[in-house]
């Protein structure tokens, strides 16, 4: 008996599944904006109001940022995934765009990899997970590289209250459960839905390096825009910092952010806990910490998952000779 579901039956499940993506994605974002404990909505729009910052010329500062930062985010996607599939900017944009919102609410972005593996052919997919995992890991590599100079000029410069016998203690047993891991692994023949360590490994070294390299510098395009943004939106609030100072504790808090497992939709919580610690310091407002925080949340991920959304609804299989 065929039991195969008939045509308009699956692309009706198929239209189901996307409107709920970008209905799922919208709650979130309300739900954050409406019932976040650390910063009301109505506190954030009236300190927002008095403040007065956001002429036509900053707004427009401000977008122009969040703009080059997606653009090189596209653009280090289309060169990277360039190396199984050739792709256009105008795909990857739709494919960045697009896996952002359906990645939004997922626990750290993983919805992103399913999402943009998706765009191709089952023959391409596990190979387009690889690469988004090298994407991710070269951005990671540049704010760890930055993040540990921040920390270093931050614990020189501010009274930062360390406890280094227990971070020491912390460090030396992570190392060792990295190490039995790592054993472990090593020793068996260790898979992750059909991926072993070993095809990870040495799709990654087999990978061409000019394309690694463009890649990282991209990368660091990306960090330094908006680590800038985030600068910038502290001169705008009125905070007396200077660029250099300013750095430390920004790029301190984005890799102490970055090892902190959370839901993607609560990244600006995660943030702006770190923020709040960090700018503490330089005794910075928590109101205005919170609001620049919740700003480039808005700027950098949920304006771009609005345009997203478009993508997600008019989102078609690739087809099998693709």
């Amino acid at each position: 008996m065929n039991k195969t579901l008939p045509y308009k039956t699956k692309q009706f499940f198929f239209v189901l599944i996307k409107l709920s993506v970008v209905v799922g994605a919208f709650y979130f974002i309300y739900n954050k904006l409406a019932n976040n404990e650390g910063l009301q909505f109505s506190n954030f729009v009236d300190f927002l109001s008095k403040k007065n910052v956001f002429t036509s010329k900053n707004i427009i500062l401000l977008l122009f940022l969040s703009g080059f930062n997606w653009f090189f985010e596209i653009l280090k996607w289309k060169t990277l995934v360039s190396f199984v599939k050739k792709t256009t900017f105008k795909h990857a944009f739709k494919q960045s765009l697009g896996a952002l919102t359906a990645s939004l609410f997922t626990p750290n972005r993983i919805g992103e990899y399913g999402a943009k593996a998706i765009y191709y052919t089952p023959n391409f997919r596990k190979r387009i997970v690889l690469i988004n995992l090298l994407s991710n890991l070269l951005q990671m590599a540049v704010t760890i590289v930055f993040g540990v100079i921040g920390l270093y000029f931050l614990a020189t410069n501010y009274e930062v209250n360390v406890d280094y016998h227990k971070l020491a203690s912390v460090l030396i047993i992570g190392l060792i459960l990295v190490f039995l891991i790592g054993f472990g692994v090593k020793q068996s023949k260790f898979t992750i839905k059909g991926f072993s360590l070993e095809k990870v490994k040495q799709f990654i070294l087999k990978f061409p390096k000019e394309k690694i390299v463009l890649g990282f510098l991209l990368s660091l395009l990306r960090y330094l825009i908006f680590s800038f943004q985030f600068y910038f939106l502290l001169q705008l609030f009125g905070v007396e910092i200077s660029y250099f100072n300013a750095m430390a504790i920004i790029t301190s808090m984005y890799v102490l952010a970055s090892v902190v497992p959370s839901i993607f939709i609560f990244d600006v919580v995660i943030k702006g806990s770190v923020a709040l610690y960090l700018f503490a310091f330089i005794n910075v407002n928590e109101l205005t910490i919170l609001s620049i925080i919740t700003i480039m949340w808005l700027l950098n991920f949920v304006l771009p998952s609005v345009f997203g959304s478009y993508y997600v609804l008019n989102f078609n299989l690739p087809k099998t000779e693709d």
